[in-house]
């Protein structure tokens, strides 16, 4: 990452770990979720990025989802689970990654953001948030948002 934060090189086992917000907030009873397209695929995605030195992890997701999204809430202080995935990274090379995720309780969104002209965000409905990411193991975090007990 440019700039102050400089990211750290933490790995579980092979995979090189991640933090990601989910943001979510209540609307008329009914949970939605927030996406955003990624760069490079225009997939729908959650804000992540690299553990950043100096920064706690829930911490860190809550910038990331500043920078990409431009959300503001109250950041869960431990991940709801994690997924996995394949990273292509600027070499051409893959890195397996494992995503740590922080639900991420949206109480304001920015008009202006870092990477505004990047990414497009996009509110869902947790299933359709759900059906739209590629990972399963995300769909699932998402999908757990609509029960009872979520976040």
């Amino acid at each position: 990452m440019p700039g102050p934060h400089r990211d750290l090189r933490v790995f579980r086992g092979e995979r090189r770990l991640q933090i990601a917000a989910l943001p979510f907030r209540r609307e008329d009873g009914e949970v939605r979720v927030l996406l955003i397209s990624s760069r490079g695929t225009k997939r729908w995605v959650v804000p992540k990025g690299w553990p950043m030195r100096g920064r706690l992890p829930h911490h860190a997701a809550a910038l990331e989802a500043l920078e990409e999204a431009g959300l503001v809430g109250r950041i869960a202080v431990a991940p709801i689970g994690f997924y996995t995935y394949p990273k292509r990274l600027k070499t051409g090379a893959i890195q397996p990654c494992e995503v740590d995720v922080y639900p991420l309780e949206v109480a304001k969104e920015r008009k202006v953001w870092p990477e505004k002209g990047q990414r497009t965000r996009r509110w869902f409905s947790v299933a359709d948030a759900a059906a739209a990411v590629a990972e399963p193991e995300l769909s699932r975090l998402i999908a757990a948002l609509a029960e009872p007990s979520s976040p």
